[in-house]
């Protein structure tokens, strides 16, 4: 089953990266996707390492406060409110997005009703604002889940001898919490950016317009030109960007064993 279902097809799909219209064999596909797709590969680049980012973030204040905070109504509101979005499907995440974050949608409405914005004169997040803000409420919960599971079978001496010494909760998760669990954090992230990478409906659906994700472009080549060749050679540029993803995983990994 893994031959017939992801060895052959990878396999396929890198000789036909390398295989021009003509039969023969060279890099004229990669040449026209830089050609075309330049941009969209930079944008595509930049979108998932901000969301990325941004996750890291939010999936670290919610592990936090799940094993810091003090007040119990909120941390068990937190726990099973910030899980949702995992059930939630990445077309459906971005269909509801699409009528939050639209112009007038439900976001400029509410601060609009509130007298904070006056929706008018302004416009929707269905740009790449729009993605970012899908993937990381997306994505969130992923992380936050493994982190805060990691964070949650630490020895909380440290914790505990940290504010006895008077630090704060922000200054606990910064110096105590984070570095303990920097591994479960790194393996999350790196799953979570690979994922982004190779979503289609989010950016398909957000976004429309130019700069756009390479995923689209790839659909766009096959379902507009039947061209495999660029599809495939914009594929093979997604495997690598995901390679140097794992590849920062795997030094870390090796890093952390040598000091061991």
């Amino acid at each position: 089953m893994v031959l017939a279902l992801f060895v052959y097809p990878l396999l396929n799909s890198l000789v036909s990266a390398f295989t021009a219209k003509n039969g023969a064999f060279g890099f004229d596909n990669f040449i026209k996707t830089f050609d075309l797709y330049g941009t969209d590969i930079l944008f595509t680049m930049v979108i998932v390492t901000v969301s990325t980012v941004l996750i890291g973030i939010f999936a670290a204040l919610i592990g936090g406060y799940l094993v810091l905070g003090e007040h119990p109504i909120a941390v068990a509101a937190l726990k099973w409110l910030y899980r949702w979005p995992l059930f939630i499907p990445f077309i459906v995440a971005a269909q509801c997005m699409r009528t939050f974050l639209a112009k007038n949608g439900m976001l400029n409405n509410a601060l609009d009703t509130l007298g904070v914005i006056d929706a008018a004169t302004l416009s929707g997040l269905l740009d790449w604002r729009g993605i970012i803000a899908t993937f990381v409420w997306k994505e969130t919960p992923f992380v936050a889940l493994l982190v805060s599971g990691a964070m949650a079978v630490l020895d909380r001496s440290s914790i505990e001898a940290a504010r006895n010494l008077g630090a704060g909760s922000l200054r606990v998760l910064v110096e105590i919490l984070l570095p303990q669990v920097a591994g479960a954090m790194t393996v999350a992230l790196v799953l979570a950016f690979v994922t982004m990478l190779s979503v289609l409906s989010v950016p398909i659906m957000i976004s429309g317009g130019s700069p756009t994700m390479i995923t689209v472009d790839m659909a766009f080549r096959v379902n507009s030109y039947s061209d495999y060749g660029v599809a495939n050679a914009l594929g093979l540029i997604s495997y690598l960007i995901a390679a140097l993803a794992a590849w920062i995983y795997v030094r870390r990994s090796v890093a952390a064993e040598a000091v061991r």
